[in-house]
């Protein structure tokens, strides 16, 4: 078989043989390689201006025999608030008193409180978010995308999820801005954010 043919098949190959291999519980680890952390709000009833946190760290306490009793843990860095093409001192303002304040309050963290499958590979994970010195609850509709075995590529599981959610940012003393009632002029408070995450698990021992 010819190189080029052979490279086809395997690559053709490894999804199938790499997804949803069987794990026992473990703690998970995010890998930042593979990992993003976005959010979208309603400018003037225009455009969803959508911007991200380029820094943050997470851990996953994961059964698949009893996904319910998995427990996340995530800490975000403010000051890695990463903005398309900013105007002049708009990140600035935004990492200021009036909305994130990052340097009284440098990290947004969350802690889950509780986890409901919703299906076969999807679940409710609500926990509570502090952000800004506010500490309020919030809903994650998360996504299981599959996983690798140990040992397949990388001496542990890797695990990939996805997550949406939404949340008031005037909940969390952010409301600077918000439109008045049936006005589209302002930044909108409802914001909408969405989570792309791998984690890689312990590593088999030999």
């Amino acid at each position: 078989m010819r190189l080029s043919a052979l490279l086809t098949c395997l690559i053709l190959a490894t999804p199938l043989a790499a997804q949803d291999a069987a794990f026992p519980r473990q703690t998970f680890t995010l890998d930042p390689a593979h990992a993003s952390l976005t959010f979208s709000i309603m400018h003037l009833g225009l455009s969803n201006f959508t911007a991200g946190f380029d820094t943050f760290a997470a851990t996953l306490d994961l059964d698949p025999a009893a996904p319910q009793h998995a427990a996340l843990s995530v800490t975000v860095n403010v000051a890695s608030l990463d903005l398309p093409t900013p105007p002049l001192g708009f990140r600035e303002e935004l990492l200021g008193p009036n909305f994130f304040d990052a340097d009284q309050y440098p990290q947004i963290t969350f802690v889950s409180t509780a986890v409901a499958p919703t299906g076969a590979k999807t679940a409710d994970v609500t926990g509570d978010l502090t952000m800004h010195g506010v500490t309020q609850p919030v809903t994650l509709q998360v996504t299981f995308n599959g996983n690798s075995a140990a040992g397949l590529f990388e001496p542990w599981v890797r695990a990939g999820f996805s997550a949406t959610g939404e949340l008031s940012r005037s909940a969390f003393g952010m409301g600077a801005g918000v439109p008045a009632e049936g006005s589209t002029l302002g930044v909108f408070d409802t914001v909408r954010f969405r989570i792309e995450t791998e984690w890689t698990g312990e590593a088999v021992q030999n």
